[in-house]
């Protein structure tokens, strides 16, 4: 069945909120908001084999870990496994003290009762009670009116305050969803909660959670946000209440849905890890989290060691996270396009030199290094890239900062590799790619330093004498010059009747301490016009110079020619 060529006979458009003096707009994140980890529930409910205990406590632990103060643990009446496992988390001593376990019921006695049981011993813990409010459920599901499916989160209410004096140890919080939140008339959402707030009787120093859940994401996010705005501007008592987010991601946006709704007066936010859950997921909590992070805000949250959590996620819910998705994914701090490179590189250089510590790296919104990530990954070579991907590369693992006019004369040799290759170049193939383009490698040498000397003659030159092997064979040489890169060039005209100009010359360190080395850059040019460049590496920066002057005596006996590689 194709699809509808005017799907306005089929569906109809989300209806606005009437709020014409709307505040979030102009509002901004500040703070973070309070967290709640739903994995081991709305999460493991979605994943095709549910985790079992290892892989719960495994990922418990991880939450505690990052920060999560808030942890949905399960659905106890759901069955045994789960019960069980609730109840051994609370009496195994696995809970610390600043951390509070939370369980979901329907708002059934049954259900809640068995709720109530598998937190026997606990702490702290949150009961959160919900029911369907919205005309769809009302009408299709349920067959009730409005005052039956109220009276349900009434009786549900007061089974919450009924169970919880039984077990007076236990410092209990309730959590009410108006289920479908989203798709229910927001009238009825407030008189609903309204009579549970009566019920239970919140105070500001011991509030009552209401969650409002984008149940099935189904309009724009400024459309939820006024939602919430809506709510907390019209609720009674709102001090006695903390208000939370559930957002799903139906139509792409759950993430905005909830930052839009915190900026519209939500104090607490429900989701997983990477976004896992029913149909298109739920919130994001990584993503959410360091939004703000790159804002300035501090989210409360420690994601120093990203792979570590994705490791712990994937293993756990048996599904991989996108190699895209936002901060976690393999490929987000990975530039592959020349330009991007280019740019990336010349912000890697100037935050370097800067007086403070301001991150504004072109198309890096946050620091790879907080997250535990290298800067390796961060440009990587393909067909598409610039001379900036590979020069970049070779500064990352081999220390190397080539000149301008050396990533141009070695660009070719690369894009003949990727060219010839179809596939992407990694600093393995780079750096072996480099070395036979400048004849580091002792194969490829015509001419190889094997020792040499420098000394001062009277009248003032340099004068170098050494043992150099060409074409396998040692020989004993000298010459004089102004300077040791003179004699050296001096010696090889002699020597072997070549002759080149050494056109440009740069050194630099590569590395610091006893384990530093130096790199030498020549630019050659024979009296034909042919260029090309020399390459030198030691742990003397003169060595270094010798090594550059025959690495640009190779290239000039073989010629600049065409890529080889």
């Amino acid at each position: 069945m194709p699809m509808l060529s005017d799907p306005s006979a089929k569906y109809r458009p989300f209806p606005q909120v009437p709020l014409q003096d709307r505040q979030w707009p102009s509002r901004t994140i500040t703070a973070p908001p309070r967290w709640l980890s739903t994995d081991l529930r709305d999460g493991n409910q979605s994943i095709i084999d549910p985790m079992d205990r290892a892989k719960k406590t495994r990922f418990f632990d991880l939450l505690v870990e990052v920060g999560v103060k808030e942890i949905e643990v399960g659905f106890p009446a759901a069955g045994q496994t789960e019960f069980d496992f609730i109840s051994w988390l609370v009496q195994s001593d696995k809970v610390p003290e600043d951390v509070v376990v939370q369980v979901l019921t329907q708002s059934r006695e049954d259900l809640i009762k068995r709720s109530f049981e598998s937190l026997e011993g606990a702490h702290s813990a949150i009961v959160h009670l919900y029911n369907a409010v919205s005309p769809a459920w009302r009408d299709i599901v349920f067959r009730m009116s409005k005052d039956e499916v109220k009276q349900i989160a009434v009786e549900g209410a007061q089974l919450l305050v009924d169970e919880a004096a039984k077990r007076p140890n236990t410092k209990w919080q309730f959590e009410y969803s108006p289920e479908t939140f989203s798709t229910a008339e927001l009238d009825f959402s407030l008189e609903v909660c309204e009579a549970v707030m009566d019920v239970v009787g919140p105070t500001k120093d011991w509030p009552i959670i209401l969650n409002l859940p984008a149940t099935v994401e189904a309009a724009t996010p400024n459309i939820y946000a006024d939602q919430i705005e809506y709510f907390c501007r019209n609720l009674p008592n709102r001090d006695a209440a903390v208000i939370s987010l559930h957002t799903h991601n139906d139509r792409g946006t759950g993430v905005a849905a909830a930052e839009l709704g915190m900026m519209a007066g939500a104090d607490r936010v429900e989701g997983c890890l990477f976004g896992n859950g029913e149909r298109t997921g739920n919130c994001c909590l990584v993503t959410v989290a360091l939004n703000m992070y790159t804002q300035g805000v501090d989210p409360g949250l420690d994601f120093s060691d990203i792979d570590k959590v994705i490791e712990t996620v994937e293993y756990c819910n048996e599904l991989p996270v996108h190699q895209r998705h936002p901060y976690g994914g393999e490929l987000v701090f990975t530039a592959f396009s020349g330009s991007h490179q280019d740019a990336i590189k010349k912000g890697f250089e100037a935050h370097e030199q800067q007086n403070d510590e301001q991150w504004r790296v072109p198309y890096l919104p946050i620091d790879p290094a907080d997250l535990g990530r290298d800067y390796e990954a961060v440009i990587r070579v393909n067909s598409q890239s610039g001379k900036g991907g590979f020069a970049w590369v070779l500064q990352q693992t081999q220390g190397l900062k080539l000149p301008k006019k050396l990533q141009a004369d070695f660009s070719k040799h690369v894009q003949y590799m990727a060219d010839n290759t179809g596939r992407e170049i990694n600093a393995a193939d780079i750096w072996e790619c480099f070395k036979q383009t400048y004849y580091l490698k002792v194969d490829k040498r015509k001419f190889r330093l094997i020792d040499y000397e420098e000394a001062r003659a009277a009248d003032g030159d340099r004068v170098f004498s050494g043992t150099i092997e060409v074409d396998g064979e040692e020989q004993r040489v000298s010459g004089r010059g102004k300077g040791l890169i003179s004699s050296v060039l001096s010696t090889i005209r002699a020597t072997y009747d070549l002759d080149f100009e050494v056109c440009d010359y740069s050194e630099h360190a590569m590395g610091t301490g006893v384990d530093a080395r130096a790199a030498a850059y020549i630019e050659w040019a024979l009296a034909d016009g042919r260029t090309g460049w020399g390459v030198g590496i030691d742990e003397d920066v003169a060595t270094a110079s010798v090594r550059a002057i025959l690495s640009a005596a190779n290239g000039a006996a073989h010629g600049p020619g065409t890529p080889r590689f």
